[in-house]
């Protein structure tokens, strides 16, 4: 072969290989923008925006989701750590390093002849087995009093104390049962406000205030009336307003609702949530009767509320049953006040189903949301841990699985066994990542953990960062939920797989008049 045909034969090659290099770089430069920040030496990252505010964190769902990234390959690894936040609300950073290092070795791989249908099939293969390896040495928390509880949380909270006690509180409150369930959140119970003080209360927070200073700013024993709709009068429309008919009807609406607000007032609600708008005219005869009103509040809110006070939420045609009836819809608080500080109305201990509400005080504004941030990755993982059980953290549970899964290998034929190599290389990828961040050779210290787990049987031991000292992930505390390990471990698969499978890169034509003027110009 002259060189003139081995030069064409490798730019063939080189433009047949184009887009999955140009994709790889795209998904590798992302997982480099997180890796710093793993581990418990990670270190933070700044977000500028063009004006000039800034976030300094080092969560790796804010920094994907805030950067700015138009790649579609990007896109795409992003959507996954979204997608992973949403299902448990931790392990973004995980999932999109390890789908780096997916991404990353299958191109080596395809770049040195192996098909990338083979690849794929041994990513697959591998995927399928780490995630039944990883299932089998999960153990189970022994309830909310187990220890493990307190310290899944300190992990997960970055090493913050003060956080990781608010939560564990928390969740104590809200009991097993509460935390188990599949649609409840336990990430919704934390705020995080300016100048106020940690705390752990038995309730539920409105982010809103009382309708007007006249109303009562605090009530004991309040029975509480959720009203799903506006408390106004129904409307009607101008048009029948102009005729004798339209206007009687007018007044005989303005007199029911007239009439339901007095109901209101007899019932004895202390406290009113409304969806919607309040009238005037009920604004007014409410403050008299001295009941506390907020209008406008979040859906959200709303529904915990009612749950919270045991009160069954009532749309405003219901106002018309008689008070018997709508007694029936009252809920019930011990106490209920209006921080004007924070600007919010607290609803504590509530007669209904068991709420707590985590309060994360800050000294400033650019603090309030990292502190945030940390306190509801505590939250996720505390509730992940209670439902699928715990794993030792600090890259030990993947190094254990890589070892199990390399063995694949030698029971495949033909080029599929190159593709269990990407599933190798990313469950090694965050015990490195977390021991580069501590200041240590990751090659090194790779080769001493499997070393060490092979020789004791033991898949729990890593590298104690403080001292690069080999040590026990469950005695050192370091323990990580199931359900974020594989999450993250199956979404990094997912996305490697949709990356490697892309062989051309085509431009969509824009659609018909898009980017053009009037007439039709560019």
């Amino acid at each position: 072969m002259t060189l003139k045909q081995q030069a064409s034969g490798g730019a063939e090659v080189n433009e047949r290989l184009a887009a999955l290099v140009n994709n790889a770089n795209a998904v590798r430069a992302i997982a480099a923008a997180v890796e710093s920040t793993l581990g418990p030496k990670g270190l933070d990252t700044m977000l500028v925006d063009r004006f000039g505010e800034v976030i300094i964190t080092n969560d790796g769902v804010t920094i994907l989701t805030e950067m700015e990234a138009n790649h579609p390959a990007a896109r795409m690894l992003i959507n996954i750590a979204k997608a992973q936040q949403e299902e448990v609300g931790d392990g973004t950073t995980t999932a999109t390093v390890m789908a780096g290092a997916m991404v990353g070795t299958g191109v080596e791989l395809v770049s040195r002849g192996v098909p990338v249908a083979r690849v794929i099939e041994g990513l697959r293969a591998g995927l399928k087995k780490g995630l039944e390896l990883m299932q089998e040495k999960a153990r189970p928390l022994a309830g909310l009093d187990d220890p493990a509880v307190p310290r899944v949380a300190l992990v997960a909270g970055r090493g913050r104390e003060d956080i990781a006690d608010l939560v564990v509180r928390a969740a104590r409150l809200i009991g097993e049962e509460k935390l188990k369930e599949p649609a409840f959140k336990f990430v919704e119970t934390i705020t995080a406000r300016e100048g106020a003080e940690n705390q752990v209360f038995s309730g539920v927070i409105i982010t809103k205030e009382r309708l007007n200073r006249q109303m009562p700013r605090e009530l004991e024993n309040v029975p509480v009336l959720v009203i799903d709709d506006a408390l106004e009068p129904e409307e009607i429309e101008d048009e029948a307003l102009s005729t004798e008919s339209g206007f009687a009807r007018y007044m005989e609406l303005q007199n029911q609702f007239r009439e339901n607000v007095r109901k209101i007032i007899a019932l004895g609600a202390g406290l009113v949530l409304v969806d919607r708008g309040v009238s005037d005219l009920a604004e007014e005869m409410l403050t008299d009767a001295g009941v506390m009103v907020v209008q406008r509040v979040r859906a959200r809110e709303l529904r915990k509320a009612a749950e919270h006070t045991g009160a069954r939420m009532l749309k405003r045609t219901g106002l018309k049953k008689d008070l018997e009836q709508l007694k029936a819809y009252l809920g019930h608080a011990r106490r209920v006040f209006n921080d004007e500080k924070l600007e919010q109305v607290w609803i504590c201990e509530g007669a209904g189903k068991p709420m707590a509400t985590v309060v994360v005080g800050a000294s400033t504004r650019e603090v309030v949301g990292e502190r945030e941030r940390i306190a509801r990755d505590a939250a996720a993982a505390v509730q992940a841990a209670l439902r699928g059980g715990i794993v030792p953290g600090g890259g030990a549970l993947e190094v254990a699985v890589a070892r199990e899964v390399e063995k694949l290998r030698a029971g495949m034929r033909g080029m599929a066994a190159y593709g269990v190599d990407c599933v190798v290389e990313a469950l090694k990828r965050p015990l490195a990542q977390i021991v580069t961040n501590a200041g240590f050779n990751a090659l090194e210290k790779i080769g001493d953990v499997i070393a060490a787990q092979v020789e004791s049987n033991n898949d729990a031991l890593a590298v104690d960062c403080d001292t690069g000292e080999i040590c026990d992930m469950y005695q050192a505390g370091v323990v990580d939920p199931l359900p974020v390990k594989t999450c993250a471990f199956k979404a990094a698969g997912e996305v490697a797989e949709a990356i490697l499978r892309i062989d051309t890169i085509i431009k969509k034509k824009e659609e018909k008049g898009e980017g053009k003027d009037a007439e039709g110009k560019i």
